[in-house]
């Protein structure tokens, strides 16, 4: 693992040290996660546009009275369901903004509408509908959570997650990417990797690079949420995704990372992080698979044969056969897996409650990995 020092300096290495770097964090990946890689086939299921955070580089949220905010049915749930079912998905990515019943008005006539008066408590509902009508299993990524909706989203979901971003308050000042924006509060977001933790949930999480962070505060936020892992052993994946400027958002004409800063920063998080949490990047938004896998990334998460990205619609996800094979160029092999990693199934009692535990033993390989391959 690399010390402070290291990590600091691994910003402006050489390309020479560099190269060293990159092939240690690959030689790690190698050694736990051996030469396959994996992904999860999944729908993405917005459950609601409407979100009471207004940070600067989102197009997924949509302000009340535009034509793109919404709260789905469970009608609209199950149509999606349905269809990713037939193209052989096993995981519902459920994703939404952060508590908009507390802002507006009309996220609450929404919710009446729907029986409920908060959308944690109807996103738990759909996840229930989805485990009685499918075979899917749903993944939710609500954002901070208190104790008892954590508790609450368990008994529904195999895993949860909730992007960690950056632990810097200074982006919370006027003019930074995450003012304005309650739930983008460090405590409040590490609180919810803690509570996570204490409750035993496969947790997915990351950070945000290129949002005007400095390289030591990704170190800080690498750190942080390693050290949630090391007292909880909880979190399955980090992501490290890039920020992709966008038309209409407060930073569109911010600049975006290069691609060295991404490969650095991915190298940097797999000599961080214990080797036992999978490193993830999005093969959407950085076409340079060899370049990422070289940094020593073990996984390029969820895939969507019918969905788009709705964080990121402009990118439209590889199509998997090519993805396998351009990861087949590298060198490695191209799994299926669950939306929980293989070793929380070793675990059941405590990491999964009864009733999923004895639903992943239908789908789920000898390995943990996924029964059905589909590519």
């Amino acid at each position: 693992m690399l010390c402070h020092r290291d990590a600091l300096a691994l910003k402006e290495a050489p390309p020479s040290e560099f190269e060293v770097l990159a092939n240690r964090a690959a030689s790690l990946r190698d050694a736990h996660w051996g030469k396959t890689l994996t992904y999860s086939r999944k729908v993405f299921i917005p459950l609601t546009t409407m979100c009471r955070d207004d940070c600067g580089y989102c197009t997924f949220v949509q302000k009340p009275g535009t034509p793109g905010a919404y709260v789905l049915t469970p009608d609209d749930v199950m149509k999606v369901v349905r269809e990713g079912e037939k193209m052989g998905c096993k995981e519902v990515l459920f994703s939404l903004g952060e508590k908009p019943e507390l802002r507006y008005q009309e996220a609450r006539d929404a919710l009446a509408r729907l029986g409920h008066t908060s959308m944690i408590d109807y996103l738990a509902e759909m996840c229930d509908l989805v485990f009685k009508e499918s075979t899917l299993l749903p993944h939710v990524n609500a954002g901070t959570l208190s104790e008892d909706e954590i508790v609450q989203l368990k008994s529904v979901s195999v895993s949860m997650g909730m992007m960690l971003e950056n632990i810097s308050r200074r982006l919370l000042q006027r003019g930074q990417a995450h003012f304005a924006c309650p739930d983008k509060v460090p405590v409040q977001r590490l609180r919810t990797l803690e509570r996570a933790g204490h409750h035993g949930v496969p947790f997915t999480t990351g950070i945000l690079i290129g949002i005007g962070e400095t390289w030591e505060e990704r170190i800080d936020s690498l750190k942080a949420i390693n050290d949630a892992h090391l007292r909880h052993g909880h979190i399955q994946e980090v992501i490290v995704q890039n920020f992709r400027a966008k038309p209409g958002t407060a930073m569109a004409n911010h600049p975006e990372p290069s691609l060295d800063d991404m490969v650095r920063t991915l190298v940097l998080a797999r000599l961080t992080l214990d080797p036992s949490i999978s490193l993830q990047a999005p093969p959407n938004l950085e076409s340079r698979f060899a370049a990422y896998i070289n940094a020593g990334i073990n996984d390029w998460g969820g895939i969507s044969p019918l969905t788009l990205d709705h964080i990121n619609p402009e990118r439209a996800w590889p199509q998997i056969e090519a993805l396998k094979n351009a990861t087949v160029r590298c060198g490695y092999g191209l799994e299926e897996r669950l939306a929980i990693y293989p070793r929380y199934l070793q675990e059941p009692e405590h990491f999964l409650t009864d009733s999923i535990a004895s639903r992943l033993t239908g789908i789920a390989r000898a390995d943990g990995l996924a029964l059905q391959q589909c590519i």
